[in-house]
């Protein structure tokens, strides 16, 4: 075979490897907030996420022109160029996505491609190929993305607070404010999720021509939330008060779905661009009558049009949701997902890691922090003996604000991260309710100001190695091609072991810890019972549902 058939082959089976990666890492940061609350088990909200997904990839168009030829134009290059960058964003995205899952940290998915492809594409062909402004544009949509998700989940969450104070699920309480929140809820993942995510939509298109342009987006988003405030008293009336309490589960489940489909939108579309280009590179050389080193250096505007459709059908967005939905699934999934959870948990000892630079930022950070009362409900068990971290309003603003960030910015073509928005929600949403005042606060905010370090370090990474293995792959054809493989599966394993043993430390060893508190008698027998069914889900599995 030649460099050619062997590049596409390989960049298609690393593209099926990526999205089972990406939902180890990314996707599943989808479910956090709903888990964490307990509104949903983990893995019937995989399932309805997952679908959710699946839908918005169908939307993902602009994202995808903003991935192929925003960064750097494929065009000026020669083939064996484009597909050596492109099948090298692979070998470093599997393993950087791998690395960071099994250290339960979340990293963003579409970051490190962007990263991936500015230094592959600066490695083999120059900085004068790397499109700067856009990637300029690119960085600044995520910084800005995660102030506004940040900044807008504190300042939702304190007013709906207010308002709900601690008691979420009492039923007078919700008869009185619950309409209007949910109300509130409702209106702006409309307006957010319809109105600018879809706005390339020609229904959608339409009707905001025919009814907010002629009656004003003031006033017409007034009466939809009039609309949902007086929908939601009315079933809460029709229900005679029974289901109450299950309003803002509802609206954590609906935010999540948003989420989900603004996440098809932007970063199923990012994962799967690179290996589609290199498929249909191979597919325009197959005819060309030439040997297959002088095909690899003929320019890539002379094989492929310059306007060449590279989204995937339905099909193929099934089958990479449904990879995506099996990376939700694994061990190094509910690691991200139980490490996220924690970092915004009400609890006050949770089991997390962060350097010891980062605890003495922090505690510096809650010295001068105002005093003050925790505004969040009373750290408590369910039924099913499981933590609950956090009430279902604080869920139904984590999910609500951060999908309405994330479909903003993807109906404007911006393939901003879903797992920046969401961490950024999760931590406005804390500070908001002051869970970092008491017991373990140092820890919590130092582990938040470690991950967001490690965003500042992964593009770094994504540059540096992209573009070493790009080089690699472009200089020594398919013998390049051998050694990133080589380097990717040693990188894998001694990043296992680690990761392995980070876990043994520092999560089973806090465990351990807790059952020796038992033994001396610092719970009661019940409340012993209880936290053996913790132990599995603190993992983040669904073992006691």
């Amino acid at each position: 075979m030649s460099f050619i058939a062997i590049a596409a082959v390989i960049g298609l089976a690393f593209l099926i490897w990526d999205c089972v990666e990406v939902g180890r890492n990314d996707a599943t940061n989808l479910v956090n907030a709903v888990f964490g609350a307990r509104v949903l088990s983990r893995r019937k909200a995989i399932v309805i996420a997952g679908i959710a997904v699946i839908l918005g990839a169908a939307f993902s168009s602009p994202v995808m022109e903003t991935t192929r030829k925003g960064i750097f134009d494929p065009m000026v290059l020669t083939v064996g160029m484009a597909l050596s960058i492109y099948i090298s964003v692979y070998f470093v995205d599997t393993i950087l996505l791998y690395g960071f899952s099994g250290f339960g940290m979340p990293v963003s998915t579409t970051a490190c491609l962007v990263f991936e492809l500015v230094g592959a594409s600066l490695f083999v062909a120059g900085p004068e190929n790397v499109n700067w402004p856009k990637v300029g544009t690119v960085v600044l949509g995520i910084f800005v993305s995660i102030v506004v998700s940040g900044i807008a989940s504190f300042l939702v969450m304190r007013v709906f607070r207010g308002a709900i104070r601690d008691k979420s699920e009492d039923t007078a309480t919700l008869l009185l404010h619950g309409p209007w929140i949910a109300g509130v809820i409702l209106t702006w993942l409309t307006w957010f999720m319809v109105f600018k995510g879809l706005k390339n939509v020609t229904l959608v298109a339409d009707v905001k021509t025919k009814v907010f342009q002629t009656y004003g987006e003031g006033l017409v988003l007034l009466v939809l939330w009039a609309g949902f405030t007086f929908l939601v008293h009315m079933l809460l009336v029709i229900t005679h008060r029974r289901y109450a309490k299950y309003l803002f589960h509802a609206t954590a489940v609906l935010g999540m779905i948003c989420m989900a489909f603004a996440f098809g939108q932007n970063d199923l579309a990012n994962a799967a661009s690179p290996g589609l280009a290199g498929l249909e590179i191979w597919k325009h050389t197959a005819d060309v009558s030439a040997s297959a080193d002088i095909v690899s250096e003929i320019p890539m505007s002379q094989i492929v049009d310059a306007d060449i459709e590279l989204r995937p059908g339905m099909w193929a967005l099934a089958g990479c949701g449904i990879l995506m939905a099996s990376g939700m699934f694994t061990t190094y999934a509910q690691r991200v997902t139980r490490a996220a959870v924690n970092t915004g948990s009400e609890y006050d000892s949770v089991a997390l890691y962060a350097p010891e630079w980062c605890r003495k930022i922090a505690r510096a950070f809650i010295r001068f922090r105002p005093a003050g009362p925790s505004l969040a409900q009373e750290a408590h068990l369910n039924s099913a003996g499981k933590k609950v971290h956090y009430d279902s309003i604080r869920a139904s603003v984590i999910t609500a604000v951060s999908g309405s960030v994330i479909a903003f910015a993807s109906g404007r073509g911006l393939p901003v991260s879903t797992t920046y928005v969401a961490f950024a929600a999760i931590l406005g949403t804390g500070l908001s309710d002051r869970v970092f005042v008491r017991g373990d606060a140092d820890l919590k905010l130092g582990r938040a100001i470690w991950v967001v370090s490690c965003w500042v370090i992964a593009p770094i990474i994504a540059i540096v190695a992209t573009g070493t293995i790009a080089t690699i792959v472009y200089r020594l054809s398919t013998v390049g091609i051998i050694i990133a493989i080589g380097i990717n599966f040693f990188a894998r394993f001694y990043l296992k072991k680690r990761s392995d043993k980070h876990e043994d430390t520092y999560h089973l060893s806090a465990l351990d810890e807790d059952e020796e508190e038992e033994e001396n008698g610092d719970n009661s027998p019940d409340v012993q019972q209880q936290d053996e069914v913790l132990a599995g889900a603190e993992e983040g599995t669904d073992e006691s549902e």
